[in-house]
């Protein structure tokens, strides 16, 4: 059990209302953080905030207006928002890149890169006017793993692949005003999303993601900001303690070698 102590820490989870982000703000919260949750369906994100005692934020991420919405009301009921973690996304429709629509494609990318860097950009004039704060991207291992023998889903990798890039960008961006942004892999979770991968895959515990997030909430493990955390492959107190190392030689980043 992580034992960072987060009281007094202001948490806005997009896609809190279920998977993997309710279970990153139910570890958070369960630390002594003020948690504000953020989905489009109403009654699950109404749930999850009445369990928490958190605020339940109705909108799409994908949406300017939605998201300045969510950010102000945090921040009027909060005061501030110290975390954010960038949780919310969607899967990419069944079929090749010729089989689905245009539309469908770059609807994919509306949410899981837009409505990432739109959910950053609205909480980053707090932050830095406070100089301090953290930003924690969920990326995914299939922005950069091999293909398996019948690639689909193209849109999914490749908006996984510009949330990773934009996240490192970002990270050195706001570093002079104080505040860390991580981008992490939450591993091959069984969520509603992945339901239909089948039983017989290499799962990973539901429960290390929402440790992670723990980790890099308490601020500890701020010297690896900008760097590619898996919460399953990496051990994160090993990678706090090497992290001169790390960021040295340029471990923990998605690199080309030749």
């Amino acid at each position: 059990m992580v034992g960072d102590d987060l009281s007094g820490t202001v948490a806005l989870v997009t896609g809190g209302g279920r998977g993997i982000g309710l279970s990153i703000a139910r570890e958070l919260a369960g630390a002594g953080a003020r948690i504000a949750v953020s989905a489009r369906t109403r009654e699950q994100v109404e749930k999850a905030a009445e369990e928490l005692d958190a605020i339940a934020l109705v909108g799409d991420i994908s949406h300017a207006d939605d998201v300045e919405s969510m950010v102000r009301a945090t921040e009027e009921t909060y005061g501030r928002i110290d975390l954010l973690v960038a949780n919310a996304g969607i899967a990419a429709p069944d079929g090749t890149s010729l089989d689905v629509s245009p539309k469908d494609w770059w609807h994919v990318f509306e949410v899981n890169v837009l409505g990432t860097y739109l959910c950053c950009r609205a909480v980053l004039p707090g932050m830095i006017e406070r100089g301090a704060g953290r930003i924690v991207i969920l990326g995914s291992g299939g922005s950069y793993l091999p293909l398996g023998p019948n690639p689909q889903n193209g849109s999914y990798g490749a908006s996984k692949a510009a949330v990773g890039r934009f996240a490192e960008y970002l990270a050195s961006e706001v570093a002079p005003h104080g505040i860390s942004v991580f981008l992490i892999s939450p591993g091959l979770v069984q969520t509603d999303m992945t339901s239909s991968y089948g039983d017989n895959l290499p799962w990973t515990p539901p429960e290390l993601a929402p440790q992670l997030v723990h980790v890099l909430a308490s601020g500890r493990a701020d010297a690896l900001a900008g760097r590619y955390i898996h919460a399953e492959h990496d051990d994160i107190e090993d990678l706090i303690v090497r992290a001169d190392e790390v960021v040295a030689n340029d471990l923990n980043a998605i690199r080309l070698r030749r």
